[in-house]
């Protein structure tokens, strides 16, 4: 069983910076992939970015490519979300995901990750 919990949400202002931590429980975190996903109001929950076991491999969203960063460090059991030039279509609540199945290859399928945090929300005003 792995339980998620996300920080650092929070209100900023368009063009600002956020950063977003996922703090994992369970000693297989390091073998899993990690990822984090969005839902605005009204809109499905949409995929943002995910990393690999060792961070080889990671993959983003068109959306916030060059502008998001995903890490992970595994002696400390967290995955962070640098989020900067933030843009008001950005607000959404963030979530934290880890897929269990998963260590080398990376899935941005939100119907790939078996376990989620209870998200945090980010609202960037214009």
């Amino acid at each position: 069983q792995v339980q998620l919990v996300e920080s650092g949400g929070g209100l900023v202002q368009a063009g600002g910076s956020l950063r977003l931590s996922c703090a994992a429980s369970g000693r297989t975190f390091s073998s899993y992939v990690m990822g984090w996903f969005r839902q605005a109001p009204g809109k499905e929950r949409e995929f943002v970015a995910t990393i690999n076991w060792n961070g080889g491999m990671r993959r983003y969203a068109d959306s916030v490519k060059g502008r998001f960063t995903i890490s992970r460090d595994n002696a400390k059991n967290t995955v962070s979300l640098q989020m900067n030039s933030l843009k008001p279509e950005d607000t959404a609540v963030y979530y934290c995901a880890a897929d269990s199945r998963r260590r080398t290859v990376v899935a941005d399928s939100r119907y790939e990750y078996d376990y989620w945090g209870q998200g945090t929300q980010v609202t960037v005003s214009s």
